[in-house]
């Protein structure tokens, strides 16, 4: 019988985020059980730390380069996506939350059936599955139920809603329905659960708010030469998102408290969710995979956000639990990536045509038969420079923004090189003496042979890939360094929600 499948996904929730693999912290007690129950992959990796361009590449197999997504843009229209060959093999594919699909965020792709829950209002209250839920539980008011965005991004914010009205708890709430709908269906069924948390702001509901206490969270991340270690779309991101006009070290402590208890609220639905696979008797058929988009810095480097190449941004949990799974509980330090999830979930489905991609399933991975050495990740800065109001960009970039305004890695999950176009500058880390990535080795010739190797190999691909345009022969092209702003008010970003049945007006004072 063909099994299930079940994709739990986060947005924004660091590798280094589960009690079970190593975090003494944050409580995670039902990521703990597929921790135990599957195979942890340790070494993912995302296509593209950036919410669209992650999730365009996971749901095509692709590499950026292939589909043309390399930012939050528009995803290509006329390339099948896994749901799609999952409907065609059979499998009613239905999604619960967040697709951030592009153009059109109400958009099918493939999904027989979608809940629908985005960050922001879109189309009509109809056609918003959440936010009608809420105006029909007396919650019209909660036209920011994610959180206040813009100035106060960065800023720690119990929900101003309950438990039961939390974006979160809807998402688990619609995902036991859908499995306790199925139960004895003859139609195997692919169900895509998609939290927004703990993508900022952090906003727990109460009494979650309080699990952990900010004076006993550990500091971030900051080596010696941190400024060194920032790439421009750091200190771009740092503008943007109201975190470059000073340090505050409580600030950040109570802000990876508030992103733990996201991450706790979410894996309290993810038990859920769990336990109505058991009670329904559909756990021993079910495939189970857990990943997140990317991850989140949190002030490692003084920075915050995702866009960046550092590990905790780029690197990203990957958990696989699988019906007859022989060995349980073991981890998987070969590099996979999202775009390894289309072939794995054909593979579970039976599927033998599979079309041309660059993913390779996880279950080869872990029978050894893949060959794959790399691989790679990708993200250009040409729309958040028009956010940050970068417009000095030198004449050099004229006719390939996009393509040199990127940032480029390759890893083999022990050592990873990264370029990044805009600063002409690389980075070189050894993960099995510098995990945390405090030591750029790209200029000691000790290394010199690493870091000319994994250089080779990226740009190979990327030439291979119709990037030559960046490239001058066996080297990337020199291009003039770019800066943000020196006004410290330039840029700050504008993400006010706009609901279209929420009057904001003041009696007396704003109309």
């Amino acid at each position: 019988m063909r099994p299930n499948i079940l994709h739990i996904f986060t947005d924004q929730q660091r590798f280094d985020t589960i009690a079970a693999l190593g975090n003494s912290i944050i409580r995670t007690p039902h990521l703990d059980r597929l921790v135990q129950s599957g195979v942890t992959f340790t070494n993912a990796y995302t296509p593209s730390p950036v919410c669209v361009a992650a999730r365009c590449s996971m749901i095509h197999g692709l590499y950026p380069v292939a589909t043309g997504c390399l930012a939050n843009d528009t995803m290509p229209s006329n390339l099948p996506s896994l749901m799609d060959l999952l409907a065609d093999a059979g499998y009613d594919t239905h999604g619960i939350g967040k697709c951030h699909f592009t153009p059109d965020p109400l958009a099918a792709r493939g999904f027989s059936s979608r809940e629908v829950q985005e960050e922001f209002p879109v189309g009509t209250l109809e056609q918003n599955s959440y936010l009608k839920f809420l105006v029909d539980h007396d919650h019209a008011d909660a036209y920011e139920a994610h959180g206040v965005r813009s100035s106060m991004y960065y800023i720690p914010q119990p929900s101003r809603l309950d438990r039961e009205h939390h974006p979160s708890q809807w998402i688990g709430s619609r995902s036991v329905a859908y499995i306790q709908k199925n139960q004895g269906s003859p139609k195997p069924w692919y169900l895509f659960s998609s939290f927004v948390h703990p993508h900022p702001p952090f906003t727990p509901p109460v009494p979650f708010h309080s699990l952990y206490e900010a004076k006993k969270m550990p500091v971030p991340n900051i080596p010696e030469h941190w400024e060194e270690l920032q790439m421009f779309v750091n200190r771009m991101q740092n503008r943007y998102k109201y975190r470059d006009n000073g340090f505050d070290l409580n600030l950040v402590r109570c802000i990876k408290a508030y992103y733990y208890a996201c991450i706790s609220f979410v894996d309290f639905q993810i038990g859920r969710i769990l336990d109505a696979l058991e009670q329904t008797g559909q756990m021993a058929n079910t495939l189970i995979v857990f990943c997140s988009d990317h991850g989140e810095l949190l002030g490692d480097y003084r920075c915050f956000g995702k866009r960046s190449m550092h590990d905790a941004s780029a690197r990203i949990p990957l958990l696989l639990c699988a019906p007859d799974m022989i060995e349980r509980g073991m981890c998987c330090d070969l590099p996979v990536s999202l775009i390894d999830l289309l072939p794995t979930f054909l593979e579970a489905a039976g599927q033998t045509s599979i079309p041309k991609i660059d993913g390779v399933s996880l279950f080869e991975t872990l029978s050894g038969k893949s060959q794959r050495r790399y691989v790679y990740s990708m993200y250009s800065c040409y729309q958040d420079k028009d956010y940050a109001q970068v417009s000095d960009i030198p004449p050099e970039y004229a006719g390939m923004e996009k393509e040199a305004l990127g940032t480029y890695m390759i890893t083999d999950g022990n050592w990873k090189f990264i370029h990044s176009m805009p600063d002409n500058k690389s980075f070189l880390f050894d993960h099995s003496a510098d995990p945390h990535e405090t030591r750029n080795l790209d200029g000691m010739p000790a290394f010199s042979a690493t870091k000319a190797n994994l250089k080779h190999e990226l740009v190979t691909y990327l030439r291979s890939s119709g990037l030559g345009c960046i490239l001058d022969g066996d080297d990337f092209k020199a291009f003039p360094r770019v800066e943000i702003p020196k006004d410290p008010d330039a840029g700050l970003l504008v993400q006010d929600i706009q609901a279209p049945w929420f009057d904001k007006k003041i009696e007396k004072y704003t109309d």
